[in-house]
């Protein structure tokens, strides 16, 4: 079913969140200035605001106008008041009602876009911020969603976006994931649940560049898969000669590997901590009719870099994709030398000629951090490289333009 903006399903009334006339308001320190909300910056911080007794008051989640200094109404806006981001905006019309035909919009003008994008529905539905829906996930699997309702407003009005998300996508199956780390500091609880039709008792088989992804929905990491590295397992596809020998460290349920053996790889070396994403990767192997040339690791990523460095093992292709070693700005400096740690471990793998392909999914590492950093574990490890290309999430995770934390996901790779 498809929906955009200007063409709506035809929603019943709902009941309105909160009434318009009713909401508290929020005021901005006299030094701070209102324009880049007005422009679209779409966080206010808890050292711009005046935080009264009032204020801090207000439940997590809770609607409240936004006013500058001279009392003018700037935004509407959810407030979580024990957060450094201690206001999201929802919409710049103060009088907008948060309920399910202002839910439907958002969601439909996302899937107009997706739609436009991808032939199958499998992919990121709801990029947060840049999709107008502040602190909200939805990641679509066919005929099933699931939401991370990582802000306290979105939980607030979790049954009517459940209910606009069925009505304007046609999935039948919703499921809730609590997993976010951003859950806690809106002062959220863990429990995923399902929130429409039923859990798929099975993980669900999802087509990607030629291979299949197997997604636990319910018990694997996050939603289940990461659909953001997708153009970049398209250009790792892309880069294999027939017969190839590939290593895909922080594999996941097959991420890279799966790719590179659909695009004509003849070995690949899934590693990963995880014995239960490894159980999946070796089942969309076996659904992608890779089986074969597919063959798994279980164990640290640098304990068996270090390990297939000593045997002597070489590859055509090495990517590395690792989890993120500086979520947030305290822990950047040790996350950069993670980062060249595993450049310098990874390196001499990769076959004369060959590639290496070294990823962050880390926002406090930015694109030139992160690139010095590999850079410098590669020549540390007595290698002399070509940056060829430059990777990032797919079109599915948009980047708000005043946003820099949406643009995340880095992939560099190397010719050696």
């Amino acid at each position: 079913m498809t929906s955009s903006p200007d063409d709506q399903p035809d929603l019943p009334p709902d009941m309105p969140t909160d009434l318009p006339a009713e909401r508290p308001i929020v005021r901005l320190k006299p030094k701070a200035n209102a324009r880049p909300v007005r422009h679209g910056f779409p966080w206010v911080y808890a050292s711009d605001l005046v935080t009264d007794r009032r204020t801090r008051g207000l439940a997590p989640g809770s609607l409240a106008v936004l006013e500058d200094a001279g009392r003018e109404p700037v935004a509407l806006v959810a407030v979580t008041p024990a957060s450094k981001i201690i206001a999201r905006v929802l919409d710049l019309d103060t009088e907008a009602r948060i309920g399910r035909p202002w839910l439907a919009a958002r969601l439909g003008a996302a899937l107009s876009l997706r739609e436009r994008l991808f032939r199958a529905p499998y992919y990121r539905l709801i990029h947060a911020e840049a999709d107008g829906l502040p602190g909200v996930i939805i990641d679509r699997f066919g005929d099933t969603c699931v939401i991370q309702p990582n802000a306290a407003w979105s939980e607030a009005v979790l049954e009517d976006l459940t209910a606009a998300l069925i009505e304007v996508t046609g999935v039948t199956n919703v499921l809730k994931n609590a997993s976010g780390r951003a859950r806690v500091l809106e002062g959220l609880d863990d429990e995923s649940t399902v929130l429409a039709g039923r859990a798929p008792d099975a993980p669900v088989p999802v087509p990607m560049n030629g291979a299949t992804y197997m997604a636990d929905l319910t018990g694997g990491q996050k939603t289940g898969l990461f659909y953001d590295q997708r153009p970049n397992h398209a250009f790792a596809a892309g880069l294999v000669q027939p017969g190839a020998r590939v290593l895909d460290v922080f594999s996941h349920v097959g991420g890279f590997g799966l790719a590179m053996l659909a695009g004509g790889a003849g070995e690949a070396l899934a590693v990963d901590g995880s014995a239960p994403a490894l159980e999946l990767a070796r089942a969309g192997a076996v659904a992608s009719g890779q089986e074969a040339g597919f063959d798994t690791r279980q164990g640290d990523a640098f304990e068996v870099l270090a390990a297939l460095g000593e045997a002597g093992e070489t590859f055509d292709v090495v990517i590395c994709d690792p989890p993120a070693f500086a979520p947030s700005k305290q822990a950047l400096e040790a996350g950069l030398r993670a980062y060249e740690r595993i450049a310098r471990l990874a390196a001499p793998l990769v076959a004369p000629g060959g590639v290496l392909g070294l990823c962050s999914c880390s926002h406090a590492a930015d694109l030139s951090k992160f690139r010095t950093a590999c850079s410098r574990g590669i020549g540390r490890a007595g290698r002399t490289a070509r940056l060829i290309h430059t990777g990032f999430a797919g079109p599915d995770h948009p980047q708000h333009p005043q946003l820099a934390e949406t643009g995340y996901l880095k992939a560099l790779f190397y010719a050696l």
